[in-house]
């Protein structure tokens, strides 16, 4: 009965699905409305080229201007006018954005521009998380392939208390300082991503795709909520005296980049985790300080669970093609005896607004806003530097203060006997 029933209203439900497949992407941004007028003036052609070359990115600005001549001289009824159109649009996407004239001579090297807290003492050499994790029975990172692939883990118990215990402590400081709280999705049509400035084609890219046949085209795995925030917006004019308006999410970011390095084993470096992110859009005279904003708040909280770190003004190479500056926060892991990133932030200006459509009304004067973004909590590195930093002579883990309000006033945490021990699986095919 149910299955016959299910059959005949099948049709219907097909059709209300398709509609509301579609309606979810009205927004995705048709074309981008770059600043033509800068790109194509050939006395830029030196500065933008030099651009490039310092970011270490991908672009052609020469390539950009030839095509340019190319469409001028080929009629609109000419066959190879729309080619010549697209691979010129193409090409104008690949320019990434400008540089900050105080980053543009940082050379390879990042500029120190505060240091936090100091390193800790031990009576003996500090175990790194994977050592402590394991002889807690707080985590579960190795030999997961049957499970959930390579590159993942199980946080266990009272490591997954502190998980969410972190994760309320950031999102109820960020409520404080008058973020408006959104939950996001993690599926994302291509068109958005790349809006954002990442690439999602190609070989090098990080991005998971979702097959097509099943799922249908462009849709992919979001690596932060920064995209979903800024699809959201897309194509939409705000207010002026709405702005800076200020925008926070909790969500699980994909990833499909790997490495090797040493340094970053364990789970330093994941395919899937969670994190909470601010973003925010403001009119181009705030960004400066809308960044700084952002930065404070980043320090204030990773101070506050008495982390040592040090604050980067990232050079050229490090800001990908989006940033036109960005400020890294690195922690030190004292297991590790390393400073490892655990939160950056970034002022974008108007190089996602003009991909996204993302604009203000000021009187009369319409025009781009500026796009921010800033970590405020990547769980696992910052689980590895509070539970590194936090280890005590006898194995036990101390829980930060700002933290033990989220977990029942636990003060320590230890071994964890009650979680069942993982067994391995054989996968039969």
């Amino acid at each position: 009965m149910i299955c016959r029933k299910l059959a005949e209203t099948w049709p219907r439900f097909d059709r209300k699905l398709l509609h509301l497949s579609k309606s979810l992407f009205w927004n995705v941004p048709q074309s981008a409305e770059l600043d033509t007028q800068y790109l194509y003036d050939s006395k830029n052609i030196h500065e933008i080229s030099e651009n490039i070359a310092l970011r270490k990115g991908v672009g052609n600005i020469q390539l950009v201007h030839d095509l340019k001549r190319k469409l001028e001289h080929v009629g609109i009824d000419d066959k190879h006018y729309e080619t010549t159109k697209n691979e010129l649009n193409l090409e104008l996407l690949k320019i990434p954005n400008r540089t900050h004239p105080d980053v543009v001579h940082y050379g390879d090297k990042p500029k120190v521009v505060r240091r936090v807290g100091a390193k800790k003492e031990y009576e003996t050499a500090p175990k790194e998380f994977q050592e402590i994790a394991k002889r807690l029975r707080l985590a579960r990172t190795d030999q997961l392939g049957n499970f959930s692939g390579s590159k993942s883990y199980y946080f266990l118990g009272e490591l997954a208390e502190l998980e969410h215990a972190l994760i309320r402590y950031v999102v109820s400081a960020l409520i404080q300082n008058n973020f408006q709280l959104v939950s996001v999705p993690d599926i994302l049509h291509r068109d958005i991503i790349e809006g954002c400035g990442m690439n999602t084609r190609g070989t090098r890219t990080q991005v998971y795709h979702l097959d097509e046949t099943l799922h249908g085209p462009d849709l992919c795995l979001s690596g932060t909520s920064e995209m979903a925030l800024a699809g959201f917006l897309s194509n939409k004019t705000l207010k002026s005296e709405d702005l800076p308006l200020k925008l926070a999410a909790v969500s699980r970011c994909y990833r499909a980049e790997t490495s090797n390095l040493l340094e970053e084993r364990g789970i330093y470096r994941v395919h899937e985790f969670t994190k909470v992110e601010m973003f925010a859009v403001s009119t181009p005279e705030q960004s400066h300080r809308m960044l700084e904003e952002i930065r404070a708040i980043q320090e204030n909280c990773f101070e506050s669970l008495g982390l040592h770190f040090v604050v980067l003004d990232m050079p050229p190479h490090e800001l990908g093609a989006q940033a036109y500056r960005k400020y890294d926060v690195e922690a030190w892991l004292a297991g590790r005896q390393i400073y490892g990133e655990i939160s950056s932030c970034s002022d974008c200006l108007d190089y996602q607004s003009r991909r996204l459509g993302i604009r203000f009304r000021s009187n009369d004067k319409i025009d781009f806003v500026h796009t921010l973004n800033g970590t405020a909590c990547a769980v696992p590195r910052l689980l590895m530097a509070l539970v590194e930093g936090a280890q005590n002579p006898d194995g036990t883990v101390t829980v930060p203060e700002p933290l033990r309000r989220f977990m029942g006033g636990k003060e320590s945490i230890g071994k964890q006997k009650k979680i069942p021990e993982l067994k391995l699986i054989k996968n039969v095919k």
